[in-house]
């Protein structure tokens, strides 16, 4: 397989007129979370945490404000959102079915878990439904090896999943 290789250094960046930042985000991050680290790259996870909860995801316009706000690399802060898969560059659905596919999960049933959910919702896995209720996602580990199958709804996991159990989730959720 070939590397494709992306010329982000004259990538656009769609931009709006009011920050992602907002100066009430800089004082409460001045005063809460940057005195809990020795250095301002150890408060880059919480605030990126903070600010996909604001915006149900990290625009790249967001990035470089938190690496300016950091006085880090903006390329720090991509390498990071990339590397993480709870991290979204673009909004995600209002519900986030992440299905655990760790050798455990794999071992006790995950795929037809997630086969399921592809058929169900008629996406694939990173996709959202057309409505934007629902994102698929496939995570290599929850952490939770003893109650696999498992996947994560938002932030609420649900252990030892079986077909009839997660439509039963699903179907309670409220639109």
């Amino acid at each position: 397989m070939a590397w494709i290789v992306k010329e982000s250094a004259k990538m656009k960046i769609d931009r709006r007129p009011e920050p992602y930042l907002t100066d009430e985000m800089k004082a409460r991050y001045e005063k809460d979370v940057l005195p809990r680290y020795e250095t301002k790259m150890g408060a880059m996870m919480p605030i990126l945490h903070d600010v996909q909860h604001a915006y149900n995801h990290i625009p790249y316009q967001a990035m470089e404000e938190i690496a300016a706000f950091l006085d880090l690399h903006p390329g720090d802060i991509l390498d990071t959102v990339s590397f993480y898969e709870e991290f979204h560059t673009h909004p995600v659905g209002k519900y986030t079915i992440a299905v655990c596919q760790s050798i455990a999960c794999e071992v006790c049933g995950h795929q037809a878990i997630l086969d399921h959910l592809r058929e169900k919702l008629d996406i694939e896995p990173h996709e959202t439904t057309e409505d934007g209720k629902f994102t698929l996602l496939a995570l290599e580990c929850l952490g939770a090896c003893d109650d696999a199958p498992c996947c994560l709804i938002n932030d609420d996991r649900h252990n030892k999943l079986t077909i009839e159990g997660i439509d039963k989730v699903l179907d309670s959720l409220p639109d």
